[in-house]
């Protein structure tokens, strides 16, 4: 049996701007390193952070911020599970952090237009895990660590560390994205 689907692309964290360059829409990768857990609380937050004091609880450049909210760990994990939310619902909040150097967000689905522009005027990419997956995830998760308002509970600010985590290209930052292939395909 031949297998249609080549091996992923191994990629390292904090994203390099060759490397972002470099990721094409519809390429499969495994991400190591690390990756920063924020949804619409925590991106809220940080926005609001960054307008008065220019200052996150990480680095900015070359990051990657995946808009999900993880379960609290059975005991020998790192984490219960890790499953991506939808991102369209968090564009609005997505401008400073991509002005300050973030190289990807992580999430699911499509995104609105504007943050598919924005993802393309800051030369970054969008990478999409598989929903409803949350659990099988977990298993690409080594360490979880609490950065930022706890108070938020499952939509604190976390860092984990990551090994082969896999994740598709959904925007590259030559404007292609795979939720509009078919249309690119049936125009001639």
């Amino acid at each position: 049996m031949v297998n249609a689907c080549p091996p992923p692309r191994t990629v390292d964290t904090p994203l390099t701007p060759e490397v972002v360059l470099s990721l094409r829409a519809g390429e499969w990768i495994a991400l190591t390193g690390e990756m920063f857990l924020a949804r619409d609380a925590t991106l809220r937050a940080l926005v609001e952070v960054l307008e008065q004091a220019d200052k996150v609880p990480f680095t900015l450049e070359g990051a990657v911020i995946f808009h999900a909210g993880p379960t609290p760990p059975p005991s020998g994990n790192a984490v219960g599970a890790v499953g991506p939310t939808t991102s369209a619902r968090v564009d609005r909040f997505i401008q400073p952090l991509l002005e300050r150097g973030i190289a990807a967000t992580v999430g699911k689905g499509d995104r609105t237009l504007r943050g598919m522009q924005l993802h393309m005027q800051y030369k970054a990419v969008y990478l999409v895990a598989c929903g409803g997956a949350a659990a099988y995830l977990r298993g690409f998760v080594t360490d979880m660590k609490l950065l930022a308002y706890p108070e938020l509970g499952p939509q604190a600010l976390r860092r984990i560390e990551v090994k082969s985590f896999p994740l598709l290209v959904a925007y590259d930052t030559m404007g292609g994205n795979v939720f509009k292939r078919r249309t690119v395909w049936n125009k001639k």
